[in-house]
């Protein structure tokens, strides 16, 4: 029996996976020490009250004959569907039933969606990047490119046409850096990917964050996007649904590659692979996404740009660069001093607070450091208060 030797290839252990096991074993031996956690990229808030009510009312319907639902459609209920079709359609964008997919997280799709792609294909990602695009493909033995996001292109990298790939990765606002790309930039990587038939994977998974009316939450706002993206969101970042998991990716019907629909083959991969998200959890996302859903978790929204106002006022306070903050929940800022995972032990050590290292998303991340604005106040305060004291 053979194992899959790509695995080997992967680095020993996943970034965030590490970034615990530091704290844990910091904690171990400093019991009477509180770290105040701003490294992953969890939320604090609870789920909203429209959410949590229509949840109530979909496990009392489960208890009953008449309102049982077993095994749901594959791409998802009706409803959630709707729901999402005008979430779209208030950003100017057009969907169809059939081009929506209701997923337990866009994290699983970011992985899941390689399984229509054959191995040798090329694949582009920014560097500094979400692990999981890099190590997904890794996984299945693909050859892995980068695009460099560096502090002099604002971290939002554009197409070199001397680099051919079949699939781009791209992730707006970013994570790990909090950068967005504008409709300019989005459009060059549609033509880009247009041009040489390549399929571009957007990330939209904190477009929830975006409030300045001339960046997109979506790609599909951008002129032939329809003809060479798949859109992946989720409910984690914009209605705390981290624990209760629900997400989506949009195929395109018109999206065709080899002569073959995409949106196919993915029916045919989640229908073999996938049996759908509960009931339950579906009716509780549709619920967020109605007009008295979006009131309630734009407050949340709120709350936690209050918590990178406060990170970002501590940074400019201590002259500190940073990018991210607005439209973003995270902030990206240059270490004061250069090696990020020395850097991150000695905030640790010093002031009891863990972000995340910026090496651990990439070459180019080496020197910088990731805060995430997803804490309480309370916390988010007395983090930054510890860390201006140890610095």
């Amino acid at each position: 029996m053979n194992i899959n030797r790509h695995y080997l290839d992967l680095q020993d252990s996943y970034l965030f996976a590490t970034v615990a096991e530091k704290i844990a074993a910091y904690e171990a031996q400093n019991p009477d020490q509180r770290v105040i956690r701003l490294g992953i990229g969890d939320v604090t808030r609870p789920l909203c009250r429209a959410a949590v009510e229509a949840m109530e009312q979909a496990v009392r319907e489960q208890g009953t004959a008449a309102g049982f639902h077993g095994y749901g459609p594959y791409q998802g209920y009706d409803f959630l569907q709707d729901a999402l079709r005008q979430h779209y359609a208030a950003f100017g964008v057009t969907l169809e039933r059939d081009e929506i997919f209701v997923s337990d997280g866009a994290k699983s799709d970011v992985g899941n969606i390689l399984d229509i792609f054959a191995a040798d294909n090329r694949v582009l990602v920014p560097d500094p990047v979400y692990p999981v695009y890099v190590d997904t493909n890794i996984m299945a033995g693909r050859r892995v490119f980068y695009a460099d996001a560096t502090a002099e292109n604002g971290f939002l990298p554009l197409p070199d046409e001397k680099t051919d790939a079949d699939i781009v990765y791209l992730c707006s606002p970013n994570n790990p850096t909090g950068a967005v790309y504008d409709r300019a930039g989005l459009k060059a990587w549609v033509d880009y990917a247009r041009a040489r038939d390549a399929v571009i994977l957007f990330d939209a998974a904190y477009e929830c964050f975006v409030t300045r009316p001339e960046l997109p939450h979506s790609i599909y706002e951008v002129e032939g996007a329809r003809e060479c993206a798949i859109e992946i969101g989720s409910f984690s970042k914009t209605a705390g649904f981290t624990g209760t998991r629900c997400g989506y990716t949009v195929v395109p019907l018109e999206l065709k590659r080899g002569g073959v629909r995409l949106r196919d083959l993915w029916l045919r991969r989640q229908s073999t692979k996938f049996n759908g998200v509960s009931y339950v959890v579906q009716r509780g996302a549709a619920a967020v996404l109605s007009g008295e859903g979006q009131r309630q978790i734009r407050a949340d929204h709120a709350y936690y740009m209050e918590n990178a106002a406060i990170m970002a006022d501590a940074l400019r306070e201590m002259g500190v660069w940073f990018v991210g903050g607005e439209q973003s929940p995270y902030v990206w800022f240059r270490c004061p001093e250069g090696d990020s995972w020395a850097f991150f032990d000695r905030l640790l050590t010093r002031a009891q607070v863990a972000g995340t290292p910026g090496a651990g998303f990439g070459r180019n991340g080496e020197g910088y450091f990731r805060l995430t604005a997803f804490g309480t106040h309370e916390d988010t305060q007395e983090a930054m208060r510890r860390f201006i004291k140890a610095l």
